[in-house]
């Protein structure tokens, strides 16, 4: 993993780039080895993204271009403008529209957790007689490293040191 500081995208010519009709993500965080995930995600005028809650991860979202509103569960309504940072705590439900002028934003939240291996879940005891069940799935042996021993999560980085979802320390090898 290279730990050097870099420019990795520049927000302006992004949206300059982009046609008043691009909707979703321009950009993407996409290194190895992070532990963040963040998104430039442009609405055009008047696009909504309707109600919807992030069950596992709080999010923050930064306003660069444009405006829009959030209509809570509570029907609160917050203004969104330029500069704007706004915190989503998770379970938190929440409906975005944008504005006249259509609305970009940044988001930024925790790695979301990748696929875990769990083992598989308890049978009612057997006869004797019966055959060995197989089990399907799982990851091939040469990946256990990956794997956290304390939650089960399999890292997508190649020589992970710490679980993005726990926190545990893998073995030093």
């Amino acid at each position: 993993m290279n730990s050097a500081p870099r420019i990795l995208a520049v927000l302006d010519d992004l949206l300059t780039a982009a046609t008043p009709d691009d909707r979703g993500a321009l950009w993407q965080l996409a290194e190895q080895g992070r532990e963040l995930d963040a998104n430039l995600v442009r609405l055009p005028a008047g696009a909504e993204v309707g109600e919807h809650q992030e069950d596992v991860l709080d999010v923050l979202l930064v306003v660069i271009a444009g405006g829009g509103r959030v209509v809570t569960a509570g029907g609160d309504v917050l203004d969104l403008t330029p500069t704007t940072v706004l915190w989503l705590p998770r379970t938190s439900r929440r409906a975005l529209a944008a504005g006249p002028e259509g609305l970009a934003y940044v988001t930024v939240h925790r790695r979301r957790p990748g696929l875990t291996i769990k083992p598989p879940a308890a049978a009612p005891a057997a006869p004797l007689t019966a055959p060995p069940t197989a089990h399907e799935g799982g990851e091939a042996p040469c990946m256990l490293d990956r794997v956290c021993p304390a939650c089960g999560r399999l890292s997508q980085d190649p020589q992970p040191v710490f679980c993005s979802r726990c926190g545990e320390r893998f073995a030093e090898i």
